[in-house]
């Protein structure tokens, strides 16, 4: 993984204190990978929202490329100090754009964890364009440069998250990461969980965490990476 980029806006004062928390293996990040057959490359249909950069479409997990939203069960804070739901007004407003459109993704190659990473548009509009133009995802530099501007431009204006104090994702998944660690067996801390709807997993920060129990008895267990995760048969969590 190359080193995260530096932080150019105002954080809140944790996550400054935990700067040192970058160094930390990035096992919840992509790296793309080239894609691999037709269909991997151009993807289309109706889409469903898994969270505020997350699709699925034809069967396939669509990363967006080139942004970061806030996780789902993220909070914010307003220029007033306010906090608000930032991650799942990011989610609902991706699945705004999407509603009753038809989607196609083009592949940029696939993460360490084999989902897809795409440009997206519904209806011609580009979808992660659009989500950190409206205040409602980052531009994740560390990966793509493309939409730098427009995220200078929502900070600007201070749509969305940018009116206030925001944490970016990456900071607020490695502060989860690094919180769950020492309670988990050799420091694996994504929980994998089998239920009436199959086996999921759940990482540090999704909203379900903390109620999931590990049960070994019913073939649940811990896993130290997602793709240690996918290649036992867990798929993640909405959300996360």
């Amino acid at each position: 993984m190359s080193a995260p980029h530096p932080l150019s806006f105002p954080l809140h004062p944790a996550a400054l204190a935990l700067s040192a928390l970058l160094l930390l293996p990035a096992t919840f990040d992509s790296v793309a990978q080239p894609p691999s057959g037709d269909r991997a490359q151009h993807l289309n249909g109706r889409a469903t929202v898994i969270d505020g950069d997350t699709l699925e479409i034809a069967g396939e997990r669509v990363r967006l490329e080139g942004i970061d939203a806030p996780e789902a069960d993220q909070t914010c804070a307003e220029s007033s100090s306010r906090p608000w739901a930032c991650g799942r007004a990011a989610t609902a407003y991706l699945r705004g754009l999407i509603e009753g459109r038809r989607v196609a993704c083009e592949a940029a190659g696939r993460d360490t964890y084999g989902r897809v990473l795409g440009w997206c548009t519904a209806d011609g509009r580009d979808l992660n364009a659009e989500m950190v133009r409206s205040g409602h995802a980052w531009a994740f530099v560390q990966y793509s440069t493309r939409y730098e501007a427009l995220e200078a431009a929502a900070r600007k204006a201070k749509a969305g998250i940018w009116n206030g104090d925001a944490e970016p994702p990456w900071v607020f998944r490695r502060r989860h990461w690094a919180a769950a660690e020492p309670n988990a067996p050799q420091g694996c801390a994504i929980k994998g969980n089998v239920t009436a709807n199959g086996r999921i997993y759940h990482m540090p920060w999704s909203p379900w965490y903390r109620k999931v129990r590990i049960q070994p008895a019913k073939g649940e267990r811990w896993f130290c990476s997602e793709a240690e995760a996918a290649g036992a048969g867990f798929r993640p969590a909405m959300g996360d």
